[in-house]
């Protein structure tokens, strides 16, 4: 049997650290790949720290981790972000979807599992609501909207992906972001205490 390559903790990076070779910081760096929050791929990175400071979660993020946050309690969220406004010119504002709802996940130390799978106990899908350029701040935690939905009721469309109108249809209420921790506690309860029980 092959050994696992394990990578080695890290320590936690302030910004103010400096590469060897060229006259930058890692601040550097984060200005040039991360600085416009409105990136589809910054704007999930970014709803996913939200969610994460709501429940409490310290630990960095794991890339290749089959959820995104895990609170306290040990509920796995897995969080969905979308947008009206994108960072490239639109003819009109885009419709909300969430999309990435399953997949195959990565056993400890074991490999790529063969099925897709619903890999969380309870989602959360996040909407950031500016309809123009000139209102759009992603630090304005009010211009997000927050939706949670127990995992059984996800893995119960069979889909992997979802409209606002579907999560809607499925039960979802807005949920404002000082309430997002118990929200994010009773949707996930009873897969927790399912996973708790095997």
């Amino acid at each position: 049997m092959t050994e696992w390559i394990e990578p080695a903790a890290l320590p936690v990076l302030q910004g103010d650290e400096a590469f060897n070779g060229i006259d930058a910081t890692v601040a550097d760096f984060w200005r040039f790949a991360m600085s416009d929050l409105r990136a589809n791929a910054v704007r999930g990175l970014l709803a996913e720290f939200l969610v994460a400071r709501a429940v409490g979660h310290t630990a960095g993020r794991v890339e290749w981790d089959s959820h995104d946050v895990t609170t306290p309690s040990g509920i796995r969220v897995e969080v969905k972000a979308s947008g009206y406004l994108q960072s490239w010119r639109q003819r009109r504002l885009s419709r909300i979807v969430f999309s990435g709802l399953n997949g195959q996940a990565w056993p400890v130390g074991g490999v790529l599992a063969d099925e897709v799978t619903y890999n969380a106990d309870a989602y959360v899908f996040a909407v950031q609501t500016a309809t123009t350029h000139a209102t759009y701040d992603p630090l304005d935690v009010a211009q997000w909207q927050f939706y949670v939905l127990p995992a059984a009721t996800v893995a119960g469309t069979g889909k992997g992906s979802l409209s606002l109108t579907a999560v809607r249809a499925l039960g979802a209420e807005e949920t404002p972001y000082s309430r997002l921790a118990t929200s994010i506690e009773v949707a996930g309860a009873d897969a927790l205490s399912q996973r708790v029980k095997r």
